[in-house]
């Protein structure tokens, strides 16, 4: 798990003193190509305020239509987080100004929410935690406000709708967590499950997936939760670990000094490192919610939550599990490979070719994922297919090369394309180095090599690393390293 220490004023007692009690609030805009009141794409990057109609747009006369793709997606993202979805909810009409939002409300969920309940399973400290979901509901995005000039004099603003009426699930997390860790493991594994079922891209810089924490302290030992605050702006996942942490020693400077919290929203300035206040707290009352006489009550019948239910893929869990046990690799490495779908599709389809599970998992760790990052590509464009790191797999296993030739022929396939069979041919990389060769090239080391033969004889084991490095060296690598091992050490002895 990620650690995020930082420089504080803040003694660590004081730290020990207080318990922080966090909870997330998460928008993720659901992958759909429309709306979910319209037909409007919702496709990113257009220019502004290309993708409008009459309804996203809010003007006089214009009724919404529920897109039912998008309560789909809901109710995957739901049964996926372990939620009781119901067979009854309902729209209701949130008001607020503001000027991307043009029809002065937004329509959302409220007292009857599509999903309640549920839970995310995160990693803590060596133990999971169980992280409690008190609602999943729908609701429709915002448009965007872009400043030009902020903060001097001269300011403007444009309102691209665009993104207005875009849908999104809102996901409330129960106040669980009690560290900026916590919260970092729960927002990764959330995202990993969003992306799983295909409900989101969770593209943070397109503002796809957007979060909000809630955070007080209290004395540990204490039942009642402290002041909250609630922190904005937070579009990675590092921000977030970072504004809690700042949050977290703020409230306990002022609790020190003996001030008061103040209940309020702030924004996390990245730039500066701190948060920064921007209203006080608004209540539920504040928006003035009532149901929206526009839309009907939304039905989810229990063959459709089933036949959703039945639809959903083997989720990261479950996925790390089966690794486990069928393929007798580490739940480390299990982790790593269904850290992303296509990644774990990969490594099986490795296994599936003939490669044992434990040498498939050490080089895709070790050599596939470092030259896609260098290279800036991802695993479904690796220029090296499943198979085709099998048929290497499968020459290491019997002996026809050496490791390292094998790393060799790995980076020449990732180059080129070609496979492992055709770079050893052409190259002439084979092990076919006879142990006769392997002798005479280990005398020769030796009779040149005195000073280190009386090193070894008089019990410096680790003088024989330089001879084996040696003959490999003389061999150009292609002998194979267990004759090598044995001749040398039947030589010095």
């Amino acid at each position: 798990m990620t650690k995020f220490a930082t420089e504080s004023a803040v003694t660590p007692e004081l730290l020990a003193k207080y318990e922080p009690v966090i909870g997330l609030e998460v928008h993720a805009q659901l992958l759909t190509r429309s709306k979910i009141f319209c037909g409007c794409s919702t496709r990113f990057g257009d220019s502004p305020n290309r993708n409008v109609c009459p309804v996203c747009l809010g003007l006089p006369g214009t009724l919404p239509v529920l897109n039912k793709r998008a309560v789909e997606m809901g109710i995957r993202a739901a049964l996926a987080l372990n939620g009781t979805v119901h067979e009854r909810s309902r729209f209701a009409r949130k008001n607020y100004f503001y000027p991307d939002l043009p029809k002065g409300y937004q329509i959302s969920q409220y007292e009857l929410p599509l999903a309640t309940g549920g839970y995310l399973a995160i990693d803590s400290q060596g133990h999971t935690k169980r992280i409690g979901i008190t609602r999943l509901h729908l609701e429709e995005d915002a448009g965007k406000s872009l400043h030009e000039g902020f903060p001097h004099s001269g300011e403007k603003t444009y309102v691209d709708y665009n993104r207005c009426g875009t849908p999104l699930a809102e996901i409330v997390s129960e106040p669980d967590m009690r560290s900026p860790d916590e919260a970092y493991a729960y927002l990764t594994t959330l995202r990993q499950i969003l992306l799983y079922t295909g409900v989101s891209d969770c593209n943070m810089e397109e503002g796809s997936l957007r979060c909000d924490a809630n955070v007080s302290i209290r004395l540990r030992g204490a039942q009642e939760y402290g002041t909250k605050v609630e922190v904005k702006n937070l579009n990675s996942f590092r921000y977030l670990a970072k504004a809690l942490q700042f949050e977290i020693e703020r409230h306990i400077g002022i609790l020190e000094s003996g001030a008061r919290l103040m209940q309020e929203t702030r924004l996390w300035n990245q730039p500066e490192g701190r948060s920064e206040s921007m209203r006080s707290k608004e209540k539920a009352h504040d928006y003035r919610y009532f149901p929206e006489p526009d839309l009907l009550p939304v039905h989810v019948s229990s063959a459709w939550r089933e036949e959703v239910r039945k639809s959903l893929p083997e989720l990261p869990g479950a996925k790390c599990a089966r690794f486990v046990s069928s393929f007798g690799i580490t739940p480390y490495d299990a982790e790593v490979l269904t850290d992303s779908q296509a990644l774990a599709v990969y490594f099986e389809g490795v296994v599936k070719a003939g490669a044992p599970g434990k040498a498939a998992a050490n080089w895709i760790e070790t050599e596939l994922l470092r030259r896609l990052n260098d290279s800036g590509k991802e695993i479904s464009t690796s220029p090296v297919s499943p198979s085709a790191l099998a048929e290497l797999l499968a020459l290491l296993e019997a002996g026809k090369i050496t490791a390292a030739i094998g790393k060799k022929v790995f980076a020449a396939m990732f180059d080129t394309g070609r496979s492992a069979a055709e770079i050893v041919a052409a190259e002439g990389l084979g092990a076919e180095v006879n142990e006769a060769a392997i002798e005479q090239a280990a005398r020769e080391i030796i009779a040149r090599n005195a000073d280190n033969v009386s090193k070894f004889r008089n019990g410096n084991e680790g003088v024989f690393k330089f001879f084996v490095g040696q003959v490999m060296k003389a061999t150009r690598g292609q002998a194979d390293p267990q004759a090598v091992n044995d001749i040398v050490r039947k030589l010095l002895s």
